[in-house]
């Protein structure tokens, strides 16, 4: 069993008023070369949390973190204009709550943070501010709403 430090939120970084499915998130992932989706979970708009990776192996989600990590992914991310946004329904936020709890009862030592939080700290004051981020991904504060 692998070490898990980490529970790593994303987004689909796709529009709120259209389906990303998983098998969508898997043929993305290939075409950049992937050997299937990067991601460990996916919760749909509708509530549905889809296994994808087994926790065992590696993701191929966030470079630099994934041997330690796990890969948590919500449809959606940018509103219906394109634009980075907290997209995610009421049942999203439920079944991500649910899921990420029943993770840290596993793993009770693994931190939550969004992808946007592991962006590089470049004026090393400890926190990674808004104007430091690589990606906006997942558009909402994780480490505030999960209580790390």
């Amino acid at each position: 069993m692998r070490k898990i430090s980490l529970i790593v939120i994303h987004c689909s970084a796709t529009r709120a008023d259209r389906d990303f499915t998983a098998k969508d998130v898997d043929t993305a992932h290939r075409f950049r070369g992937f050997s299937c989706w990067g991601y460990h979970y996916y919760v749909r708009k509708s509530g549905q949390i889809e296994p994808m990776r087994d926790e065992d192996m590696v993701g191929a989600h966030a470079r630099g973190y994934n041997s330690i990590s796990l890969g948590v992914c919500f449809e959606g991310g940018l509103d219906a204009n394109g634009k980075p946004a907290d997209t995610r329904t009421p049942r999203q936020k439920e079944a991500l709550h649910r899921l990420v709890g029943e993770l840290l009862q596993r793993y009770p030592e693994a931190k939550v943070v969004g992808h946007r939080d592991l962006s590089p700290d470049t004026n090393y004051n400890g926190i990674v501010d808004p104007w430091e981020r690589i990606k906006e991904c997942p558009c909402f504060e994780v480490i505030e709403e999960f209580f790390n």
